[in-house]
């Protein structure tokens, strides 16, 4: 009926449910930094992606996004997200700007391609022989050709999404491309790692470097859910986000 599968009516009702909940936020911007990384030390990687720095003492969330310029309510609605997926009230909606965004996604594309995956490849070619096992050569083949998916995947936000988001801020409209364009292709990268993972584990005998090859395998199974949680961010903060904002420009046209 009307061309929707069972999975759009999904991804819509949860979308809509996020940015509409109006339960109490887990932090907020009166939290002191420190706590925030104490209880969740994974919300080190947000950090890290909207360019701030640790060294804050005991100021509070606020306090460290103004000192280091930046925005605090985005900052707020991305580490809310992490800990709880559905806990993304309108209220922090209409607070999150587009520009601190898209900062923080593209360093996420960074910290993937420029330093998680190539750090994961020199720590697998340490852990496995490719000059003597077959089976080693393809699972290097196999993460090289998957790198090469990522980034084009990525490469693909950097050089036609965002630039097509930065045309709306300024008021300008881009032809026939929308943000569910993005959406409709927004394949879950993260999910190709499996049958990597599936190779090691089943087919890869170690020999005398148990622990660094039991490392690399754990560090690909981090990286798996860091993406999944990258994407998720994208689909489900990011594409309603840029959906608003579209909404407005054709508004503000038609007027």
């Amino acid at each position: 009926m009307w061309g929707l599968r069972v999975s759009d009516f999904i991804i819509y009702f949860v979308t809509l449910n996020l940015f509409r909940m109006n339960k109490h936020l887990r932090y907020a911007e009166t939290d002191k930094m420190s706590e925030l990384i104490c209880e969740n030390y994974k919300l080190l990687l947000v950090m890290s992606r909207f360019g701030l720095s640790l060294g804050f003492g005991d100021q509070t969330v606020k306090q460290v996004c103004e000192q280091q310029g930046v925005h605090t309510g985005t900052f707020l609605a991305v580490v809310n997200f992490m800990e709880d997926e559905c806990c993304v009230p309108e209220s922090y909606r209409e607070d999150i700007s587009v520009e601190a965004f898209v900062d923080y996604l593209r360093r996420g594309h960074s910290y993937f391609l420029d330093f998680n995956l190539p750090v994961i490849r020199r720590k697998l070619i340490d852990a496995i022989d490719c000059s003597r096992d077959d089976v080693a050569f393809l699972i290097l083949k196999f993460f090289d050709a998957y790198v090469n998916e990522v980034r084009a995947h990525m490469e693909y936000e950097n050089e036609v999404v965002f630039k097509y988001v930065y045309a709306l801020l300024e008021g300008r409209e881009a032809g026939d491309y929308s943000i569910g364009v993005f959406a409709a292709r927004h394949n879950q990268i993260e999910t190709k790692l499996t049958e990597l993972k599936n190779i090691i584990v089943k087919y890869y005998p170690a020999k005398t470097n148990n622990n660094l090859l039991n490392s690399v395998l754990f560090d690909i199974y981090s990286c798996e859910k860091d993406l999944c949680t990258h994407c998720r961010v994208e689909d489900y903060m990011f594409v309603p986000l840029i959906t608003e904002l579209e909404k407005k420009l054709q508004k503000h046209a038609g007027e």
